[in-house]
Formats: C-alpha cells, sequence, structure tokens
C-alpha cells in the first residue's frame, strides 16, 4: 500500500539505534520494598536507585500496566498494525488517525536523536542515577508481567492481547521524549505528517493544524507572610487528561538517606513532577511560552531551499509503518536544517519548517530528581539552573522557610523581540500558533545566550522569575500578574504578553487569595493554615456569574416572557458556586456559552486587571441568548435546576465545578455541548492530582486526592475510590514518615526482587 508521500521529515535524522537493555545492577539484581496504604498508595523504598525503579515499575504495572502496554504500541509506531490504520490513536491531549500517530513516532525512533542523547553526558544527557532509575523501572514492569503472564493480567482491557509485550529502556526514554514535545511537535502531528482523519478533506496543504486544548492548571506557593503557622505552603492543581498516558500515579520514592519524595507521577515516568519532600514542595502550570517557531523556506526547487543565496538541499527519511494484513505504508520524508518540513502552507515559492526547542530534550527528568532532593528553595532553583529541562511548565515553590518562588524557567526558543520584527513573516496557516521567521537567511536563526545548557534557548537570566515572602500565584495566565503587588514586565515576548486579560480563572484565584489574606472570605482570622486552603479551593465559585449577576438579575425584571423570568427566579436563588446541588449552575454555563466574552459591559483595562472585565451588557443580543438557552431547556423537558450532579459524570459517579470560560477555579471539561437528556459527555479533563502541603519544622503536613484514582483498571478497587472523595469534596491525609505508614491498619507490605534480565 503506497499512500500519500509526506513533505516533511523530523530533525536529528540518523540511522535507528538498537534498543536499550537494561544496565546491570549492583550484584545483578534488583531489591525493592512496596508498602501500600489507604486508596492503595504506594511507597518505595529501596536501597539504590536501580531498586528503587524496580519497585516503581512492580508497583506501576500492577494498576495501570495496560495503559502503558498500549502507549508503548503507539512510541513504536505500531498502531496501524494492531489497530488499524484509521482509528484513532490513544493520545489523550491531541488524538489523530493512528497511521498519522505511527509515521510520526517512527519517524522520531529511526532519526536516533535518543541514541545520540544517551551517548551525551550530563546535563545534556541523562545522569547516572537517572539511567539506573530507568532501566530498573523497565525491569519491574517487565518482572511483574512475566510474573502474572499476558494471559492472567487482571485489567480486562489487555487481557491475552497480542501487543502485550515487555518494554525496554529505549521505550522509557521516548516517552520522556514524548512528553517535553507535548505541546511543540508532538501536538502538530498532522501538520508535519499531512494526514489527517476521514472527516477531514483536501489536499493536507488546505487544513489549518487544529488548535491544541485550551491549558488548566492552579497553583499557589505561599510565603511565612501568608501563613499563618510562617511557614511555605503549596497548592498543586494541575488540570491533565483523565484518560490515557498523561495521567498522574501517585507514589512516595525513598532511598533512605538520598532521596525521600512524594507526589504525582506522569504515567511511564519513574520520577515525581509534582510534590515535595520534607523541606521543599513544588508544582508547575502550562506557561504562554513558544516552544518552537517556524522557518518560511525560500524554494530553489521542489527539494532545496536558499540559505543566505545558497541552494541547501533537503534531507530525505523513508518511514514505513505495517498494517493489519502485513503490507507497508512507505512514507517520504523531507527535513531541513531547522526542523521537518511541515505538510501545510506549501507553495511553489515556499515551504514551512518546523524548528522545536524540545527536540532533544531529555533533561526535564533530570532537573525534577535533583529538584527532588532539594532542601530548600535555593538549592532547586540550582537544579533547575543546572539542568534547564523543563519543557513547557511554570514552577512555583516554597520551603519550611516560608520562601515563595516563581519562575519560567521553560525551554524557549532564543527569539529576542528585535529578531521576531525583523525576522517576521505570515503565518502559512490560519491557527499555527508560533513566530514565523525568515529561512532564507542564518541572521534569523535562534540567538545564543552564555547561561544556555545547550545553544539557541533562553538561559536562566532571562527568564521571568519572582521571589516573595507572601505569595506567588498562577492559572496559565502570563507571568505578568504572578503577584499584583509585583507585575513583571520587561522580559522577551517570546515569554507572553503582558497587560492583557487575565481571563476569568486566573483572576478568580487571585482573588480568592486576597479574600483568604484579608480575612474576608468567611473562613475565619486572615492567613492560610492547611485546613482553610482547602476550604478555599473547594469554594467552586464561579466568577463570571458573580460579576454578570446584577445586572442579569435587573434586566430579567423588565423581560415580559414567562420561561425567561422563571429561569430568572432560579438564577436569583443560586449561591453561584458550581457545587453537586448547585440548582442554576447548568442553566448559567448554557447562557454563558452562548454569551461569549463579548457580553462585558466594562471591558478589560489594563491599569485595573483585577477588576475588569465586568457586569453584562443590556442589549438584544443578551437577551437572545438568554432566551435560547431557556428554549433548549424548555424544549427538551430539562428542568431549569439541573444541577452539576446531574448533568456531568466520570465513570458514573458525579463530578462538581465549572468549565475554564465560565471563569471556575474548579475547572472541568467535556467534550461536547449538553445533550438533550440534560447530561454531557463524560468529564475527561479537570484537576487531577490535587496537594495542599504545609511545610513546618516538624516536618509536613500533606493532603491529597487522585481526582480519577490510582488504577485505570476498571477491575482494581482503587479505579474509582479516590474519584467517590473528590466528588464530595474530600481529601486523603498523607502518611509520609514511617511512622505514619507503619500506622495505617490498611497497611500491606510486599518485598519484590528481580534480576537485570528482566528489562532487557
Amino acid at each position: 500500500m503506497k499512500l500519500r508521500p509526506l513533505v516533511i521529515a523530523l530533525a536529528l535524522l540518523a540511522p535507528a539505534g538498537a534498543a536499550v537493555p537494561a544496565a546491570e545492577a549492583a550484584g545483578g539484581s534488583y531489591t525493592a520494598t512496596i508498602r501500600r496504604t489507604e486508596y492503595g498508595i504506594p511507597h518505595i523504598t529501596a536501597g539504590d536507585y536501580g531498586g528503587l525503579g524496580f519497585g516503581y515499575g512492580y508497583a506501576f504495572a500492577q494498576d495501570n500496566l495496560c495503559t502503558l502496554a498500549s502507549w508503548v504500541v503507539t512510541l513504536r509506531g505500531e498502531r496501524s498494525r494492531y489497530f488499524g490504520p484509521k482509528a484513532e490513536s490513544d493520545d489523550p491531549v491531541k488524538p489523530v488517525v493512528n497511521l498519522a500517530s505511527d509515521v510520526y513516532y517512527k519517524s522520531v525512533a529511526d532519526s536516533g536523536v535518543v541514541r545520540r542523547l544517551l551517548a551525551r553526558p550530563a546535563p545534556v544527557g541523562p545522569s547516572d542515577e537517572l539511567r539506573r532509575l530507568v532501566d530498573g523501572y523497565v525491569a519491574g514492569y517487565n518482572r511483574y508481567l512475566a510474573d502474572t503472564g499476558v494471559a492472567n493480567l487482571p485489567d480486562p482491557t489487555c487481557r491475552g492481547k497480542a501487543w502485550v509485550g515487555p518494554i525496554t529502556a529505549t521505550d522509557m526514554w521516548h516517552n520522556l521524549l514524548d512528553f517535553t514535545r507535548m505541546v511543540s511537535s508532538t501536538a502538530l502531528k498532522e501538520a508535519i505528517t499531512g494526514i489527517a482523519g476521514p472527516e477531514d478533506e483536501g489536499p493536507p496543504g488546505d487544513r489549518p493544524p487544529q488548535p491544541k486544548p485550551a491549558a488548566g492548571s492552579n497553583a499557589w506557593a505561599l510565603g511565612r507572610q501568608a501563613t499563618r503557622g510562617g511557614g511555605g505552603m503549596v497548592l498543586a492543581d494541575p488540570h491533565f487528561p483523565w484518560q490515557g498516558i498523561r495521567r498522574f500515579y501517585q507514589v512516595q520514592l525513598t532511598i533512605p538517606g538520598v532521596l525521600d519524595v512524594s507526589g504525582g507521577s506522569l504515567y511511564g515516568t519513574p520520577v515525581v513532577q509534582i510534590g515535595h519532600n520534607a523541606r521543599v514542595a513544588w508544582t508547575h502550570t502550562v506557561s504562554h511560552a513558544q516552544r518552537f517557531t517556524v522557518y518560511r523556506l525560500a524554494l530553489a526547487d521542489g527539494h532545496s531551499y536558499m540559505v543566505d543565496g545558497r541552494a541547501e538541499p533537503m534531507g530525505e527519511q523513508e518511514v514505513e509503518v505495517t498494517l493489519p494484513d502485513g503490507a507497508v505504508s512507505a512514507h517520504t520524508l523531507l527535513t531541513s536544517r531547522y526542523g521537518p518540513v511541515l505538510a501545510v502552507g506549501r507553495t511553489d515559492e515556499a515551504a514551512y519548517a518546523l524548528a522545536d526547542a524540545n527536540a532533544a530534550n531529555l533533561r526535564a527528568a533530570d532537573e525534577w530528581l535533583a529538584m527532588a532532593r532539594a532542601g530548600s528553595v535555593d538549592e532547586l532553583r540550582a537544579a533547575q539552573r543546572t539542568h534547564q529541562g523543563m519543557p513547557f511548565v511554570h514552577t512555583l515553590a516554597t520551603d519550611v522557610s516560608g520562601t515563595a518562588y516563581f519562575a519560567d524557567a521553560s525551554v524557549v526558543p532564543h527569539v529576542s523581540d528585535a529578531s521576531a520584527k525583523r525576522c517576521a513573516k505570515p503565518s502559512p496557516v490560519p491557527g499555527l500558533d508560533a513566530y514565523v521567521l525568515d529561512g532564507s537567511t542564518s541572521a534569523c536563526l535562534w540567538g545564543r545566550d552564555g547561561d544556555a545548557v545547550v545553544p539557541g534557548i533562553f538561559g536562566p537570566g532571562n527568564q521571568p522569575k519572582l521571589i516573595r515572602a507572601d505569595y506567588v500565584a498562577n492559572s496559565n495566565n502570563t507571568y505578568w500578574m504572578t503577584n499584583p503587588a509585583k507585575p513583571l514586565t520587561g522580559y522577551p515576548k517570546a515569554y507572553g504578553e503582558t497587560g492583557t486579560d487575565l481571563e476569568p480563572r486566573p483572576r478568580v484565584g487571585l482573588d480568592m487569595i486576597a479574600r483568604r489574606l484579608s480575612g474576608t472570605d468567611g473562613l475565619g482570622a486572615p492567613g492560610f493554615t492547611l485546613e482553610t486552603l482547602q476550604a478555599t479551593v473547594h469554594g467552586k465559585r464561579n466568577l463570571t456569574f458573580e460579576l454578570m449577576r446584577d445586572d442579569l438579575l435587573k434586566m430579567c425584571r423588565t423581560d415580559s416572557r414567562a420561561d425567561v423570568r422563571e429561569a430568572c427566579r432560579t438564577l436569583g436563588k443560586w449561591d453561584g458556586r458550581a457545587t453537586l446541588d448547585g440548582e442554576g449552575a447548568i442553566l448559567w454555563r448554557e447562557i454563558f456559552t452562548r454569551l461569549g466574552h463579548a457580553a462585558w459591559r466594562v471591558p478589560f483595562d489594563p491599569a485595573r486587571p483585577l477588576t475588569t472585565p465586568r457586569g453584562l451588557k443590556n442589549d438584544p443580543a443578551v437577551r437572545q441568548a438568554l432566551a435560547d438557552a431557556v428554549l433548549f431547556f424548555r424544549t427538551n423537558g430539562i428542568p431549569l435546576t439541573l444541577t452539576p450532579g446531574q448533568a456531568q459524570s466520570y465513570s458514573s459517579i458525579p463530578i462538581p465545578g465549572c468549565t475554564e470560560g465560565e471563569g471556575c477555579f474548579d475547572r472541568v471539561r467535556m467534550r461536547g455541548p449538553l445533550s438533550a437528556d440534560g447530561r454531557y459527555p463524560e468529564v475527561d479533563t479537570g484537576s487531577s492530582f490535587m496537594m495542599a502541603v504545609e511545610l513546618t519544622p516538624g516536618g509536613p503536613r500533606t493532603r491529597t486526592v487522585l481526582t480519577y484514582s490510582l488504577s485505570a483498571n476498571p477491575a482494581s478497587p482503587h479505579h474509582t475510590d479516590q474519584t467517590a472523595l473528590f466528588s464530595r469534596g474530600g481529601w486523603v491525609t498523607e502518611r509520609f514518615t514511617a511512622e505514619e505508614i507503619a500506622a495505617d491498619p490498611r497497611l500491606t507490605t510486599v518485598t519484590v526482587r528481580g534480576g537485570v534480565d528482566a528489562g532487557k
């Protein structure tokens, strides 16, 4: 089978490297102890990094082997073989048809980028500690699979399936690389490959890239001036997918005297991304910074382009994907000095190449490992300066001294404001969110900072950062309003704009902090305690309703339509909170969805970012939106008092919260509108691993909840147990010390051992 050739190639092309086997462990074997406390939460202890990885891989496989096994098929470019080329891939962020997925991942694997990075010393290549962790993790996963057998796996999702088998260290390195590319190359598979779904018609160059889903996370780092106890506190509330490989797994990883970290670890990674140790806590939110640029290539002919007046040939890579019947789908890929040539926007005169700052970034995992060993904010900052691998996130952290820290220490292509202006070219297609630069001159190459660990990215000296004694906060707004008392400005625009609308969710988060610090939120004396932090973040406020309520009800009083007046009475009784029993919450959502942001009475004013926009226009379009929403309810027999608990769920468990656009700190997303039966599609994104931690001289006090629970296995007792807890607003009291763990009446303990052969 011969399909349309691609006109792209990934950068760093080279002959494919062989699978990387597990390295020799001390004594030729691994040993780890797995203790599980309530909700099945594993606490892994070992004497070295290899053993720690082994215990972690074994425990993770017990809970989630099928999810990782499916993802390994994806990373190897074999989904078409097992599931068909037209079926949708298992990418939880931006699924594509399997053929597009396979072509992309085959080209990454064949490029040799991982092999070359593994040949580099740290910090560009992985540290010895991380290599041992990965090797051990692979060996632990494979040991569990060998002990259990594919035919006897407890999860029916993959029990007995031909696509389940041992994994390799190479698979895990590719997973780590793919995560760093999540909002750059990996999010642009269709634009790179030119292969779109069956619903998309026309040549690939006519199809614009699909916009990435709105990112959503909340993060606070509270300093000594904001807390009642004088130490630091962190709220972690990442809003990652509720399905697939980008879920968090809750774990504690301990090597006595070396490492002791607890928190959320993304599936298939051997490190904690969001968490704490005894003295430091940290979290992340997705930042607005650029991750890639697009270069316009002035074509000399079909396979070469001009740079500095000379023609350069495009490189070629042949990619073959195996189909279910054994036939091969062959694709020719082209690349430039900048990176892969995109399949969109090409004309007879020009083509466009993708330059991804995370194309060869394995540094993130080592950075998280070093952060986990930090004893203070200063040491955490040193870890970030050393590795410079944060792929696309802000970092917010604090320590036991109550120092609050924010930085966009992420990987950003070095494009100065002057260079962006001087080199700017029009975007090839609508929706391609990146700088487009002139590729015909080397003067438009990315710049270099002397303190950058690799060329072409901004170094730490150029990164937005803020250290405070009160707080830093972010809800996916730019760095500008990290703390309104000290607005951040003057950084390269590649990190995001300043003076722009905060959007309702970041505004409500900053307002929640301000009310707690002034004691005007009804939760008692000013300042945060662990208990008031928990209560604050579960407030479920809907900011757009708060800001539009008075104008809406005033407009309602002059409306003569009976159905509209009844809807207004429902909204007048609602307290504006998206609780499970919030009568009016769904009605408001449907009204606001039809209104959009153009309905603000007072527009945004950059001089008043915390109080504008506000109010609701009283005009025909607003009245029509209200009438249309009410008509939808009446036509379908849906009660106007429909609640979140009735309309939205996950695995049949009601889920509170409201949507991004409404200005809800407790953000949920469903991929589809309200149906005629008064139900939304299942919640697929929202609060995922929530952590509220207070750092004290006596040790951390922590509350957590893993919203979708620990196991993706529907037969597991830990498939929805924490989901039910989250539904009713509960938290898990974390057990961090050995004494706390031993005191759990539900404690189970097992020691696992295995040889290095399990990891090959």
